[in-house]
């Protein structure tokens, strides 16, 4: 299952989610994951969680994200969910990109049975209509 958290910047998007990883390394039998662009929350999430920092990774296209993503996934049967703050910045995603990327992340996350939570900076209402029934409140 795929969750997108959207809303202008400084609205507490990545501060909600870190409160929701660090819940869910509480409450999950299986591993979680907390993608972020740099290292600047890494002492905001619990120890049990796996932190990885996208500056350490060549990673430019969506097409190189959604293979790392996989890359993840194969190396850890255990995961049960992946955070990724900003995944636009991150990945190097277009707000057109989302319309093909989403889908097929969905797909993903049900072939290998773990959730995906992550944000996007914006304006809900410039955003592809197409992703709307993935965001939460």
């Amino acid at each position: 299952m795929v969750k997108i958290i959207a809303g202008e910047k400084g609205t507490g998007k990545t501060k909600r989610m870190i409160r929701m990883a660090n819940d869910d390394v509480k409450s999950l039998n299986g591993h979680v994951v907390f993608i972020d662009d740099d290292k600047r929350h890494i002492y905001d999430l619990n120890h049990d969680l796996r932190f990885m920092c996208m500056e350490e990774f060549p990673v430019k296209t969506a097409e190189e994200f959604f293979g790392f993503l996989c890359g993840v996934i194969s190396n850890d049967y255990d995961i049960e969910k992946v955070y990724i703050d900003g995944l636009l910045k991150i990945a190097g995603i277009t707000e057109s990109d989302l319309v093909s990327f989403v889908p097929r992340l969905e797909d993903l996350t049900k072939e290998y049975k773990f959730n995906v939570v992550f944000t996007l900076s914006g304006d809900k209402t410039l955003l592809p209509n197409e992703i709307s029934p993935y965001y939460i409140e």
